[in-house]
């Protein structure tokens, strides 16, 4: 799906670097976010002997048991989807 965006403004400078100079920052939080999250998704692989995706599909499945530890790891993986989610679709963004 293609998305347009059009900003006006009477600012007297340009703002296309602004805008640009924006989403690099946002891009660089988020791989940090993401990141953060590979390296708190590797404590909960180690402890449990699954990959992540292992476990969403276990979870999901309900094969597992449902604890704190377990929900904790749910968020981490569904923020992780989410981060990537953003980061794409800033990556691919074109500004003309």
């Amino acid at each position: 799906m293609i998305q347009e965006i059009v900003i006006k403004s009477n600012a007297p400078i340009s703002l296309k670097p602004l805008v640009e100079s924006a989403i690099r920052g946002k891009l660089k939080l988020l791989e940090l976010g993401i990141k953060r999250t590979h390296e708190q998704l590797a404590v909960f692989e180690t402890i449990h002997a699954m990959t992540t995706a292992e476990f969403e599909r276990r979870f999901d499945g309900q094969d597992l048991q449902e604890s704190l530890e377990f929900l904790d790891w749910w968020m981490e993986a569904q923020a992780l989807h989410e981060l990537e989610e953003e980061y794409r679709a800033l990556k691919e963004a074109q500004l003309d």
